[in-house]
This record gives structure tokens, sequence and C-alpha cells, in this order.
């Protein structure tokens, strides 16, 4: 289980990173988007809000790789993945790596349960 744990950990942390990474260095070339993606994106960015994103992304995933407060970054960037999953059924309409995301999330908050009874139980 503890290395299912760490695997997931990395394969979680990596997108996130890649991603993040990829919005400041544009290292990746982004697909079109349909019109309500591409206006939903656009306010993200004008307003600021998509580069602090970006910055929490890339924090947690480090935080996650190098193994300080990997159980905080979980619980943090679950709400993250939830928002790229749900941004994917419903405005792009193209389910992707949102689904993986999600799934991981769940399963590593799952595997740590106990290091969350407290909070859980309270």
């Amino acid at each position: 289980m503890k290395i299912a744990k760490l695997i997931a950990t990395y394969v979680l942390a990596l997108p996130f990173l890649v991603f993040g990474l990829n919005f400041f260095f544009h290292f990746i070339p982004m697909p079109a988007m349909n019109e309500q993606a591409t206006a939903y994106i656009g306010i993200l960015v004008s307003s600021g809000f998509f580069a602090l994103l970006k910055v929490i992304e890339i924090l947690l995933s480090i935080l996650m790789m190098i193994n300080f407060r990997r159980v905080l970054a979980y619980v943090i960037i679950a709400p993250i993945s939830l928002n790229i999953m749900l941004f994917e059924i419903f405005i792009a309409k193209q389910p992707g790596i949102g689904v993986l995301l999600v799934a991981l999330n769940l399963f590593l908050l799952i595997a740590n349960y106990s290091k969350y009874k407290a909070f859980v139980t309270a």
C-alpha cells in the first residue's frame, strides 16, 4: 500500500507541476477550446486569479513530491482537482485528465484516512 500511495502521489503531483509551469513558460501548446471554455478561461486569466491558482498548484505539487505536509496538500488540492474535472465535463465538454486527478485524490484521501480522522469525527 505504501508503494501505491507513493506512485499515486507522484502521478497526482506531476500534472499540477507541469501544467502550472506551462502557464508561465508556455512549453506545451494548448489545444483549441470551445467558446464557453475560452470565455471562462479568459475571465480567470484577465482577473489574475488563474496565475494565483497556478502558483498554488506548483507549490502544492512540490510539497507532495518532497513529502513536506503531503497529507495537507492532498486536502488543499482536492477542490482544485474537482474544479478541473467539472470544467472539463460541463464547460469544455471533453472529460480528460480531471477525472484521473479526482480519482487519485480520492484514493489518497481514503488511504490516509487515519490522519484525517480527528477532523472527520469532530
